[in-house]
């Protein structure tokens, strides 16, 4: 294996933070699509064709693999091309920078709007407080699916990799059909990357003014409790760093869960959402510069090999 991967990477990175997020909706709207074709509520049928489709964009990113793998620039802007298409760093960024403004400007409909498109949770009787603590929630929680997992298995697994991880996270929040089947698939798929993100976190704290120590104590001690064995993780990282306090009753569709409070500072305001969207920042380029250290270290592992 050559080196392109890891250029790919970087390339891809870059581009997603330079030239932005062309509001590309290609895998909502791909689940959108098996929503309208899944008409039985059965759970099999929707498992099912959740499968096939995870199975068949998979497929294709095998196939773009083996086509670019005897090339080193193919595979580079390859790599490159589908890393900017299933990033969300650039667009998550924007998304947290609207709600902090307006959450500050008092704009409290509009920000339980652009809130709708991050987190599924319901919105409708959110103060700022509660607006605020489900906007960092939701940055945190993002920032590791649609940023960190996509680089980490895409410098594994290379493109097929980095487009798996990202469809599941969309199917992740599609209707209960097949959420159950798709929520196990991305437990196991996202285990690894989201403790990343956390220890990422802990890294990147200080630069934004944060407590790296009140990361560290805030995830190892709070998620314990929690009844997933990834969702939790990076939010609690993120409440230590910004010496918050989030988790709690959350309100869902599909009904309250009462989650465990995270961090053990003062509520959240406007302030800590911006906060909040540079620590993503943070962390999303931490997290490209260890996919291309991992990289490359696996292309060295398999030329030795």
């Amino acid at each position: 294996m050559s080196a392109g991967r890891a250029i790919g990477l970087l390339l891809g990175v870059a581009a997603d933070g330079v030239i932005g997020d062309p509001h590309r909706a290609l895998f909502t709207r791909m689940a959108k699509s098996l929503d309208a074709k899944v008409h039985s509520e059965h759970p099999l049928s929707g498992t099912l064709q959740a499968t096939a489709l995870t199975g068949g964009v998979v497929a294709l990113g095998v196939l773009a693999e083996r086509a670019s793998r005897r090339s080193p620039v193919t595979q580079a802007v390859t790599t490159a091309v589908t890393t900017w298409a299933v990033l969300g760093g650039a667009r998550l960024a924007a998304t947290g920078t609207a709600l902090a403004r307006d959450l500050e400007e008092g704009h409290l409909e509009t920000a339980r709007v652009s809130l709708g498109d991050l987190d599924p949770r319901v919105t409708d009787s959110l103060n700022v407080i509660a607006l605020s603590r489900a906007s960092v929630e939701s940055l945190a929680a993002n920032t590791s699916d649609v940023v960190v997992a996509p680089l980490i298995w895409g410098a594994l697994a290379g493109v097929p990799g980095l487009l798996g991880s990202r469809l599941l996270s969309v199917l992740r929040g599609r209707p209960p059909r097949y959420r159950w089947f798709i929520a196990r698939l991305d437990d196991v798929i996202h285990l690894v990357p989201t403790r990343i993100a956390a220890a990422l976190t802990v890294l990147g704290a200080p630069v934004v003014g944060g407590s790296a120590s009140g990361a560290w104590r805030a995830w190892r001690r709070d998620t314990i409790a929690h009844p997933s064995p990834n969702a939790g993780r990076v939010e609690a990282a993120f409440a230590g760093a910004l010496e918050i306090r989030l988790g709690g009753r959350t309100v869902y569709p599909h009904g309250v869960e009462e989650l465990p409070v995270l961090g053990d500072g003062r509520n959240p305001d406007s302030g800590h959402v911006t906060r909040a969207v540079e620590l993503s920042r943070v962390v999303g380029w931490l997290a490209g510069l260890f996919a291309l250290a991992l990289a490359a270290l696996t292309s060295l592992r398999k030329t030795k090999s």
